[in-house]
């Protein structure tokens, strides 16, 4: 079966790898935003910054070292920020879906905190274990999930994967 929350995942994982940097882009952040299925993103600068400090704070899950720890996490982050579940289709006919958001045109922090930490938390519960990590490369560092089976990982990439391979082998030769 397919893990429900994976889309939230995902996107808060790409999400994180354009917020995640001193000054973002708003036209990164918007991109990602449309290919996450958000139509007419529209940010302003205090949209962008709001979001940025609800990655710094998503940033703890991936950097939990262990899962007590993530779930630590993500239950300091529901208690801040998380109303009483609800379902939506957005008015829109996206289908009936989960939420813990205040509402549907709520503060995007707060959306992309809630919308990412029930899916991180569904997963979490799901495998029993942390829902994701950071990059092991000192060059990256970037967030990554763990949504499918397999030994854990510890680059975001095969790209980092490789580059640390080769470094390594070089230290070595």
């Amino acid at each position: 079966m397919a893990f429900p929350h994976r889309n939230s995942v995902q996107r808060a994982v790409d999400l994180l790898g354009v917020l995640l940097v001193s000054s973002p882009d708003p036209a990164s952040v918007a991109q990602v935003l449309r290919e996450h299925g958000e139509p007419d993103v529209s940010l302003s600068p205090d949209d962008v910054s709001e979001l940025r400090a609800a990655a710094v704070s998503l940033r703890e899950v991936f950097a939990a070292p262990d899962v007590a720890s993530a779930a630590s996490v993500l239950n300091a982050l529901f208690a801040a920020y998380a109303g009483p579940p609800r379902l939506t289709d957005h008015e829109a006919g996206y289908g009936w879906h989960l939420h813990v958001d205040a509402a549907d045109d709520g503060p995007w922090g707060a959306w992309l905190v809630t919308s990412s930490a029930l899916g991180l938390a569904s997963l979490l519960a799901e495998r029993q274990d942390v829902p994701g990590g950071l990059c092991a490369s000192p060059a990256c560092g970037k967030p990554f999930a763990h949504t499918g089976g397999g030994s854990p990982r510890k680059f975001c990439s095969s790209r980092c994967a490789t580059r640390e391979r080769v470094a390594a082998h070089r230290a070595r030769g």
